[in-house]
């Protein structure tokens, strides 16, 4: 389906009335929903606003594509919207934004909205296609400019020949892989037909890699150009002259990276340097920081689906073994399969750990130190094993990077599993483990001797911690804590405190929606429902676009109310038997009266937190 097919001339908006980048979605979702596109208005925008907070789609040249692909969209559409003089989107380039093009796409369509996303991000790069949108005042007009810079409506290109032997190469990415991929493909291209110079671009976009660099072109290139701020495929360019850069300089600075390139500019690249050099060779890379968290956060990400998924299964057992015995087939089976899960938990955390730091082959050696520290060292020995694997696989790089060529294939088939296994077990078995085995005892002692006030306060910080940013690296870091405890000790106390922390601020979002009606728009009501199913799932996503949309009122009555439902699990010894889950886990727990707290302590925290909300918001 190309864009003219989706492009509605009931949903062109010549003269937008917003004037910022708030009302700029709320006029673009009205639009879909007047003309009956999309099934509930407040969803469709809370989409567009949950793509925003990603990163902003306004790519710069005055045009930005809003999208979203969401369930409540009936069918594909395109909406097309100018607002004269522009406003601040927040563009690449801090630039008015005066073109849009808001996308809307059904959940079940594949990458319809990839696709033409693609498309679009090509054709704003080309001369002349947004000085005319801004000219045009009808559909008609709008359709022939389409028409008129499509590729789709041109005949086949015919490679033209160039003036240069020189051969060039580039990967475009960027963190979600849709627009500004697209965008510093089509710039690459353009700025090299422009020097005379032949070019190849792969892009590494969220619908997968497409014009996938093969070896013979690599073996050929003279130069190849990475313009991406995601991690890459870097190590088949082992011996290539390369450029590296961010994505936007793809899109802002494609002259100068292929004159660069033809010039011969860029450093010659080992595999040795690996995943573990993401900074540009103009040093624009990410902090030391940045980078830890990075890769902790690698770890996590593939951790949890084991965590949830054999934390909740192993709840459910208890729940079985409470009517049908210990002894019964159903209880066996379930708790066995939870708990199967469950060992991965530390040895998938290492291991992604230090895949995020060496690339593949520190992997294995990342998983195994995981597999050692969960015989004693425990999440911190795991945490410690996976960095620790991740830097031996990249010094192991440097070390064997001068050797012949003959036998580069032994590096990864032989060196780096041999040498970084032996390295990183003798390190975990001689110093890593005996350290920490005394370290997390001291911890777990520690931790199952905190009661009163102690266990109070502790509990309230974790929750605070959950609501302060709502999935950002502060929640992350409470939860982590709760897994490593739960994992290490078997003490759901933690659990259940960062667990209500997370409850706390949907539905007190829901609360406040609901007793003070009058301070909220007609759309903002409509999550009332959405909002309070989601925090009795604890699913704190339904309090980002409140949240979004007004952080100063929104995140303190949050984390108020989350501190006070931490405190009274803290205080009362409240343990959640898995590490996800809301209500759901309230049956496997081991008596009617630590549910009955448990609810009581979101109950409380929630309508604290509703109510602060509620007072303190002034009526839209």
């Amino acid at each position: 389906m190309e864009i003219r097919d989706l492009l509605k001339p009931e949903l062109m908006i010549f003269d937008l009335q917003a004037n910022d980048k708030k009302s700029a979605i709320d006029e673009i979702a009205s639009k879909f929903f007047e003309k009956g596109y999309v099934k509930d208005k407040e969803d469709f925008k809370n989409g567009l606003i949950a793509r925003e907070e990603e990163g902003s789609t306004a790519l710069g040249e005055s045009v930005a594509i809003p999208h979203t692909k969401n369930e409540t969209v009936k069918e594909p559409a395109v909406l097309f919207a100018r607002k004269m003089g522009g406003l601040d989107y927040e563009a690449l380039d801090g630039e008015p934004t005066e073109i849009f093009f808001s996308i809307g796409a059904p959940a079940g369509e594949n990458n319809l909205h990839v696709e033409t996303l693609a498309e679009l991000s090509k054709m704003i790069m080309k001369e002349g296609f947004i000085d005319d949108l801004k000219k045009c005042s009808n559909p008609e007009e709008v359709y022939a400019i389409i028409d008129k810079y499509s590729e789709k409506k041109k005949a086949p290109v015919v490679e033209e020949a160039t003036n240069s032997d020189i051969k060039l190469l580039a990967v475009t990415a960027c963190p979600n892989g849709i627009a500004h991929t697209y965008m510093a493909q089509e710039a690459l291209e353009k700025a090299a037909k422009k020097a005379g110079v032949s070019i190849k671009v792969e892009t590494n976009g969220s619908d997968g890699i497409k014009n996938r660099l093969t070896a013979k072109e690599i073996e050929e290139a003279d130069a190849i150009i990475i313009t991406a701020d995601k991690k890459v495929e870097t190590n088949r360019f082992d011996g290539k002259r390369l450029i590296q850069r961010p994505v936007s300089d793809g899109i802002r600075k494609s002259d100068e990276l292929i004159e660069k390139a033809i010039k011969g500019e860029g450093r010659i690249f080992t595999a040795e340097e690996g995943a573990s050099k993401e900074s540009s060779d103009d040093g624009e890379g990410q902090s030391f920081w940045q980078k830890i968290y990075g890769d902790l956060m690698n770890g996590i990400s593939h951790m949890l689906p084991f965590v949830i998924g054999g934390g909740i299964l192993m709840a459910i057992s208890f729940l079985v073994e409470r009517f049908a015995g210990d002894s019964s087939l159903a209880f066996t089976f379930l708790n066995g399969l939870g708990g199967d899960a469950f060992s991965f938990l530390i040895p998938i955390l290492a291991g992604f750990i230090a895949m995020s730091i060496g690339d593949r082959p520190a992997l294995m050696p990342g998983m195994v130190a995981g597999l050692m520290a969960s015989r004693g060292a425990g999440f911190i020995g795991g945490l410690i094993g996976g960095f620790l694997a991740g830097y031996v696989v990249n010094l192991l790089k440097k070390a064997f990077r001068n050797l012949p060529k003959s036998v580069e294939g032994l590096k990864p088939m032989l060196i780096y599993p041999v040498f970084g296994l032996l390295i990183v077990g003798a390190l975990m078995f001689f110093i890593i483990d005996p350290i920490f085995t005394g370290i997390n005892t001291f911890i777990n002692n520690w931790l199952m001797s905190l009661s009163g006030a102690n266990m109070l306060l502790l509990g309230a910080i974790l929750a605070g911690m959950m609501a302060i940013d709502m999935g950002g690296p502060i929640n992350k870091a409470a939860y982590a804590f709760a897994i490593g405890a739960f994992t290490d000790t078997g003490i759901g106390t933690f659990m259940a405190a960062v667990m209500v922390g997370g409850m706390v601020p949907p539905i007190a979002i829901a609360i406040a929606t609901t007793f003070f009606k009058g301070k909220f728009t007609e759309d903002q009501k409509k999550t009332t429902i959405t909002n309070y199913i989601l925090g009795l799932s604890f699913i704190t996503e339904g309090a980002i676009p409140f949240a979004a949309a007004e952080p100063t009122k929104v995140i303190p009555a949050s984390v108020i109310g989350s501190v006070i439902a931490g405190a009274i699990v803290g205080g009362f010894n409240i343990s959640a038997p898995a590490p996800h889950g809301g209500i759901f886990v309230l049956p496997a727990m081991s008596s009617l009266s630590q549910a009955l707290i448990f609810v009581g302590a979101v109950l409380v925290g929630a309508i604290v937190g509703g109510l602060i909300y509620g007072f303190i918001k002034k009526k839209d």
